[in-house]
């Protein structure tokens, strides 16, 4: 795990939050998905969530972006409510970006057309938008491919094109939807490297949840386990194993971190 995340940030626990979720509730018909949920993204921090299939980590992201309206509790970004605003307002006013688990891009365009057809949307200066798309093929390595549809491109290089994409509008958040899922040992190492630049280096707040918990605990600052609704357990990786509640609904008494 040190070989990815050499140090945790600390800077972060100043406490100046970025994103907080405030007594979220959803339900659909008379199924329970979140229930009263708390949840605080800080600037400069790297959050993981983890938890069983089905407990409402990809629900939670989908709030915070806005397709999803929640029952009760509100969504507060820089301390102003923002459930009321759409996806579009959210991404370019409050900044924020969200790479899926699956898709996310355009299949028939290339890697260039997919960066160009956001670019056109969020960037107004021909100019930024060019040297943007040129700065972001170059940063994610897709030069050899950007001339490539994406549809035939490897499941690496996709996942590095969605994340691009994400990067477009310049974003101060950004949700990763199970970035590892399906990727090989070398491309899963390639990508945290790429989470842990993108805050250390672009000074970008993260939210990422996976399945992989060993991969997410090596690239993060601290990750909250969601159980029943909930977060039941909280804190950086080598507490949060140790923690009981943790281990009682979701890790289980033999999970080790290397």
């Amino acid at each position: 795990m040190s070989n990815i995340k050499k140090f945790r940030i600390k800077y972060f626990k100043k406490e100046k939050s970025i994103l907080k979720l405030d007594k979220i509730s959803l339900k659909f018909d008379r199924k329970i998905i979140l229930d009263n949920l708390n949840l605080e993204l800080n600037d400069g921090q790297i959050l993981g969530l983890l938890g069983p299939n089905g407990v409402g980590k990809s629900t939670i992201f989908n709030i915070i972006i806005g397709m999803l309206n929640p029952d009760f509790g509100s969504i507060m970004i820089n301390s102003q409510k923002v459930n009321k605003y759409p996806i579009y307002e959210r991404t370019l006013k409050f900044k924020i970006g969200f790479v899926p688990q699956h898709g996310g891009f355009f299949h028939d365009l290339t890697v260039y057309e997919n960066l160009k057809a956001i670019a056109e949307i969020t960037i107004d200066n021909q100019s930024y938008r060019n040297e943007k798309i040129n700065s972001l093929i170059s940063k994610f390595e897709l030069d050899p491919i950007r001339d490539i549809k994406a549809d035939f491109i490897s499941g690496g290089q996709k996942k590095k094109l969605v994340i691009a994409l994400a990067l477009v509008s310049d974003p101060k958040i950004l949700l990763l939807d199970e970035p590892f899922a399906a990727l090989d040992v070398m491309t899963i190492k390639t990508l945290q490297e790429i989470i842990v630049d993108l805050q250390s280096n672009n000074n970008i707040s993260v939210i990422l949840c996976d399945h992989q918990a060993r991969d997410l605990l090596a690239c993060v600052d601290t990750a909250a386990i969601i159980h029943n609704g909930k977060v039941v357990a909280q804190g950086t990786p080598t507490n949060l194993i140790q923690n009981i509640d943790a281990r009682n609904v979701y890790f289980g008494d033999s999970f080790k971190i290397i």
